[in-house]
């Protein structure tokens, strides 16, 4: 690490450094053989319009069925905060965050919706899957 670095380092606060330091843990599936759906909401997700720059705000669902592993809460929750300042459509957001977790967890099947604030009257909403193939 650089000194300038390691400055910004320490001048951020905890949760800050707790973001930025963040990855998707995962732990091992408590059950595995038998199905069972986890549904997770994040209700205080935020971006940046790529385009404006103004905040968008949206309600983050992901519903999945593990496999071998399970994503630790904690983790999620810190990975979500890191998109606070990202520059990111509502269209790749989702997509992203869909990509991340299937990378982390390889879950059997998974579905992440993006439900934002309406912003200048218009309300979108995000959804995306994937399965995993049977090999």
């Amino acid at each position: 690490m650089s000194d300038q670095t390691t400055k910004e380092t320490a001048e951020m606060k905890y949760g800050e450094r707790n973001i930025a330091e963040g990855e998707l843990i995962t732990f091992p599936n408590p059950r595995p053989g038998r199905r069972y759906n986890i549904s997770i909401s994040l209700p205080e997700f935020t971006c940046k319009c790529p385009f404006s720059g103004y905040p968008d705000f949206a309600t983050i669902h992901i519903n999945y069925v593990p496999d071998q592993k399970v994503v630790e809460l904690k983790a999620i929750k810190l990975y979500i905060n890191s998109y606070r300042e990202r520059y990111i459509s509502h269209e790749e957001s989702v997509n992203q965050i869909l990509d991340d977790l299937v990378a982390a967890v390889d879950p059997l099947e998974m579905n992440v919706k993006g439900d934002f604030a309406p912003r200048g009257n218009v309300h979108t909403v995000i959804e995306v899957q994937h399965t995993k193939n049977a090999n």
